[in-house]
């Protein structure tokens, strides 16, 4: 959700706490008495990457600048005296959980919780700055802890070395090591967020484990965090228990935890965890060591580069980490070590094949899904280092698609006579944990069918019919769009007539019978929005999902037959039109900004367009030119009513795109690549960034990474289109591929759809309602395709389908929901039906000929449309249907009973 009226809600407790608060307690921080003695000063040093400093005091980082920008810090240096009281994580703290002999307990120690001044050691040639860390640990703790800053070819190290100096053994259930970087926003504009500010994602990968700090601009300088030995990534933990004030503006700092069995004996026990929990044994007199490496890399898109550069395992999943169970994937590796065995766990959840040598030491194995549910491959080398690769097994994406629609239409379907919100008919929010419709909540939006959170659900379900058209499903959805949504959600008359409300519901106690409302009203809560709030037609980030739903009804209408009966085509075309006109006027304030869902609005243009609507089509393009216009003048032009926001680049990049500004689009296409990384791990790969939409959208609210929100297929937007203008980019189609499937990742086998994932590694399942999903399927729908790629190394690969080879052809089988689009990289064309399938595509290199077999006609569907579109700046020829009636901007080409094949002949451009 974009939050109108921020300026009055902001903080850690978002729903609860205003800005005066938060505020506060940025001021009640600074007022803390330092423990750091910053007045001493600091221990500078050089790597071959890095220039930077260590506090004298306590000898942690105090500063970390790449050589190639020396203006910038990858830690939060500039607020180093505002976090220099007790509890603050420094680079270079460390946290355990110990217990000794027979004891069930676990002791806690961390040497933030009590800081004093280390014991500097002598530090001499490799070794930078040295400590012993007694005096800032708790006398009981029976190891002795030693921590180096060290240099190893080149490269910064963090090591610790502990020595059991007690009489028995010593068992370290939880070992953390805090990555503090600088991913405070708080009062920075875009600018100098861009400028300032880091993101960062782990791959949890234990031995092959990594954490990506990537810069807000997304262009260079991304610094990665390696295992120094055997120093494994085993999970990921958030230190809520560090006093900077979280929100918004700061999702807030992790730790690389080594071990984590006493976490999981605990706070995680109600949690499968990603890895499985292990602890450290350390006999009396013994020594461990363990540490991390700090590397410098490029941009995002070259991590995979330097992670082989430096002799880390790489591994790649085709075409992703989420694997519908029809799909045959692959996994390559590439390692100097030979692989000695793999393991999959739940124990038949995946099959793998036998490995094939592919080019430049890639192993090449095969991987399909058969159990659905999280799935973990462990890979073993000979050299000792254990890898993990995590997968999510779905339904064949056409039955996870109308698993979704089913529920969506039938538990979701609210239906109640004299409802004194209007809100009967209607796709409405739901519980899963409780098995029940929302009907009622504190935010009043979340059922109130408007806003993300309260139009996710019906914006889902109509979105679905522009994948599978289901009759009944639509007959349902055209009485809610034209009894509840045109009229109630959406202004129907009078001056103001296609504004869209912000919401419904609202609350009105003392002038609703008694009994209305089930729960205790709380008036002096935003959240609980009064009448005239929810009335308000002023939140531009409404409209989008108003006019989506318009424009499926059109395509529906104007494609097939039977389908739509209660209004004409072009009735719900020029509504699509008009919602678009009345957000630029009635909602200018954030309509400056980029809209998620935006797209939605280039795509009705494109429709006026072929259908001749001239004027409305010129109306519409000069609106959508000024928004652009303002978006050119700004350095990083994807704004929001927050401080720092991923949904706003997908609009902002295709009305960049459309209007020429290149250079805009290029800006905002980096910066979705800094916050959406391609990881092997299905929860991380092609995963937007977002972590505040559980507090306006979910059931379990709180400031946490979310696990594929809808930014993910939203971004994926932009990242494939990019990809499409440039097929020689494998890096796009992977990232943006990620994001597409991450849509359906979390649908559950009976087909209720989330708000997102908790990441959290106390929690580690579905947020139990149903939220601002349906932003997320509008990502999906638009952007399922089947694509067709050879790469230099693997050979040839399909995403979203199954690739063959047949004599001197290149054959696929789509698996997508709706088997409606396809791309074929090498010759740089991109085919897609407004109505009609595709059950497989043949494509001759030699010759560069395709074939395009259609699926046989149906009651609804007598004709396919087809259309022909070449992206590609690079493509050599061009291509036109061989036969066919040419209408509108498409190729209408009639089915039979039998399938048709389509042949699409070359021509020079």
């Amino acid at each position: 959700m974009k939050l109108f009226g921020l300026r009055l809600t902001f903080g850690s407790l978002l729903l609860i706490a205003p800005l005066s608060q938060y505020a506060q307690s940025w001021k009640e921080l600074a007022e803390r008495s330092s423990v750091l003695n910053l007045e001493q000063g600091s221990i500078p040093f050089q790597s071959a990457s890095f220039s930077g400093g260590f506090l004298k005091s306590s000898q942690t980082l105090s500063a970390l600048h790449p050589k190639s920008d020396t203006g910038f810090d990858f830690t939060p240096g500039d607020r180093l005296k505002v976090r220099s009281s007790k509890g603050m994580y420094h680079p270079g703290d460390l946290n355990m959980r110990i217990r000794q002999g027979d004891s069930k307990d676990w002791k806690y120690f961390s040497t933030a919780t009590d800081r004093k001044p280390v014991t500097a050691l002598p530090a001499a040639g490799a070794v930078l700055a040295a400590a012993d860390l007694s005096n800032t640990l708790p006398d009981d703790i029976p190891l002795n802890v030693k921590r180096f800053w060290q240099l190893e070819r080149g490269q910064l190290i963090l090591r610790f070395e502990l020595v059991n100096r007690s009489s028995q053994e010593v068992e370290i259930g939880s070992m953390g090591i805090p990555l503090i970087f600088n991913n405070i926003l708080e009062g920075n504009t875009l600018v100098k967020a861009h400028a300032k500010n880091v993101l960062y994602d782990p791959y949890l990968g234990l031995d092959a484990g990594y954490l990506q700090v990537t810069r807000l601009h997304g262009r260079d300088s991304t610094l990665l965090v390696l295992p120094y030995n055997k120093t494994p990534f085993e999970a990921y933990n958030p230190l809520n228990d560090d006093p900077t004030p979280r929100g918004v503006a700061f999702e807030g700092f992790y730790e690389w935890v080594v071990c984590s069995k006493a976490y999981a004996e605990n706070e995680w026990k109600a949690a499968e965890q990603w890895n499985q929990p292990t602890s450290i044994i350390v006999k009396p007199g013994e020594t461990k060591t363990y540490g991390l490496r700090f590397v410098l890399a490029g941009p995002p898109a070259g991590i995979e580069k330097s992670l082989m550069q430096h002799n880390r395992p790489v591994a790649v999943g085709i075409p992703g980490y989420v694997l519908p169970q029809d799909v045959n994937g692959s996994l390559f590796i590439n390692y100097k070590s030979k692989v000695k065995d793999l393991l999959v766990e739940p124990a038949g959840a995946l099959t793998i094949g036998a490995a094939q040598t592919v080019k430049n030491g890639w192993k090449s194995y095969a991987v399909r899904g058969t159990k659905w549910g999280r799935a973990r491959i462990t890979i073993r080398y000979d050299d000792g280092l254990v890898q993990t690769v995590h997968y999510k097994v779905i339904k064949p994406e056409r039955e996870t698609v109308s698993d979704y629609g089913n529920f969506s239409l039938t538990k979701q379907w609210f239906e109640k006579e004299g409802d004194p919100f209007g809100r009967s008919p209607s796709v409405i929010t739901y519980d899963n944990e409780k098995k029940e419709q929302v009907v009622e909540d504190s935010r009043a939006w979340v059922s109130g069918l408007s806003d993300e959170g309260g139009a996710g659900s019906w914006l889902g379900a109509v979105m679905k019919q522009s994948v599978i058209p289901n009759k009944s499903e639509i007959d349902k959805l055209q009485r809610f769009i034209n009894q509840t949504m045109w009229g109630r959600i959406q202004v129907s008359e009078g001056p103001t007539k296609f504004g869209v409300r912000k919401s419904v519901f609202y609350y009105e106690p003392d002038s609703l019978p008694a009994g209305t409302y089930k729960n205790p009203v709380n008036l002096k809560q935003w959240t609980f929005w009064r009448k005239k709030e929810a009335n308000s037609l002023g939140r531009s980030y409404n409209y989008p999902h108003v006019a989506a739903a318009h424009w499926v009804m059109y395509r529906l209408a104007r494609n097939h037959t039977g389908l739509v009966t209660d209004q004409t085509w072009d009735w719900y075309l020029a509504n699509a039109y008009e919602t678009a006109m009345a957000m630029v006027r009635l909602a200018p304030q954030y309509a400056e900004f980029g809209q998620m869902e935006g797209t939605i609005f280039y795509l009705v243009l494109k429709d006026l367009k072929a259908e001749g609507k001239s004027e409305m089509s010129a109306a519409l393009e000069a609106a959508m030119k000024q928004r652009t216009l303002h978006w050119a003048s700004l350095p990083y032009p994807f704004g929001s009513e927050m401080p720092w926001d991923s949904t706003g680049q997908e609009e902002v990049y295709i009305w960049s795109l459309f209007f020429g500004y290149e250079e805009k689009a290029a800006v905002t296409l980096d910066a979705i690549l800094a916050y959406m990384p391609t990881i092997p791990h299905w929860a991380y790969n092609g995963n937007a960034r977002r972590y505040w939409d559980f507090l306006y959208a979910g059931g379990l609210r709180r400031v946490e990474r979310m696990i594929h929100h809808y930014g993910s297929p939203l971004n994926a937007i932009p990242v494939l289109t990019e990809y499409r203008r440039k097929p020689d980019n494998f890096y796009l189609l992977r990232v943006g591929y990620g994001g597409v499937l991450g849509a359906l990742s979390n649908i559950t086998e009976e087909g209720f759809a989330p708000t997102a994932f908790h990441s959290y590694p106390s929690t580690l399942k579905n947020d139990p309602i149903s939220g601002d999903y349906g932003s997320g399927f509008f990502g999906y729908a638009i952007n399922s395709a089947t694509y067709l790629v050879q790469h230099p190394d693997f050979g040839w690969l399909a995403f979203g389908g199954n690739v063959t080879r047949k004599d001197q052809w290149i054959e696929v089988s789509p698996t997508t929901a709706g088997r409606r689009s396809v791309f074929i990289a090498p010759a740089g064309v991109s085919v897609n039906l407004k109505a009609g399938q595709i059950t497989k595509i043949a494509y001759q290199p030699s010759t560069g000929q395709i074939k395009i077999q259609l699926d046989v006609a149906d009651q609804f569907t007598p004709k396919a449309f087809m259309s022909i579109e070449q992206p590609a700046a690079k493509a050599r020829y061009g291509y036109k249907v061989g036969a066919g009636i040419q209408t509108r901007d498409n190729y209408e080409i009639n089915l039979g009973q039998r399938e048709t094949e389509v042949v699409l002949v070359r021509v020079n451009k």
